[in-house]
């Protein structure tokens, strides 16, 4: 079935996750389409952010979102209750997005010096900005350094499990988050500044 990149019905009335879920996951088992909906109405907004966290645009946010669910409910029969449904299905998104990235050859290494001893100190860096700004900021970064952020800082894969997935070498992996981290750093002092300039015009 197809599912267009968008909510149906009234949000207010959708009924809390956390309420029914395993009512609504056992009539997806059926291939219930109320249930299929009411499901896709509850996770899309939250799917369709983290889609766009791997995406170029918004219309290939919205391929990833449609494919994703289609896997969803495919599979969905395969959720055993372990752990959180929300994350399950967070998971399947990603590796969704991972092999839509695969497929357009985006997974390309960077041509750099890398020896097998290279070491890269990556701290935890502490962003004094909301959600949405941080993830404006994180989609101006280059693809690979998007893709390698997005899962070590965000999804909290470590660099083996990362290597894994996009089959981008460990200290390939450490190279492209340490120059994330640092174009991230330098995206934040550039708007402190901006915001210091603005406050001493209004001064």
């Amino acid at each position: 079935m197809a599912y267009k990149c968008f909510l149906w019905g009234n949000v207010n009335k959708i009924r809390k996750l956390t309420e029914d879920i395993n009512e609504i996951i056992a009539g997806c088992i059926e291939n219930n389409r109320q249930s299929q909906e009411e499901l896709y109405r509850i996770l899309s907004p939250k799917m369709y952010a983290v889609c766009l966290q791997y995406a170029s645009d918004p219309d290939e946010a919205c391929d990833f979102l449609q494919e994703g669910f289609i896997r969803v409910f495919g599979n969905i029969g395969n959720y055993r209750g372990e752990g959180s449904f929300e994350g399950w299905v967070r998971r399947i998104m990603v590796n969704t997005a991972l092999q839509f990235i695969r497929k357009k050859r985006q997974m390309y290494l960077i041509n750099e010096d890398i020896t097998e001893d290279a070491h890269y100190e990556v701290a935890d860096t502490e962003y004094a900005l909301d959600a949405d700004d941080l993830l404006e900021m994180i989609g101006r970064l280059p693809v690979n350094q998007r893709l390698i952020f997005n899962l070590y800082a965000i999804e909290g894969y470590n660099h083996s499990e990362i290597e894994g997935m996009t089959g981008i070498p460990v200290n390939t992996s450490k190279s492209h988050l340490h120059r994330a981290r640092l174009a991230l750093k330098d995206m934040l002092s550039k708007e402190a500044e901006a915001d210091s300039q603005k406050i001493k015009k209004n001064v």
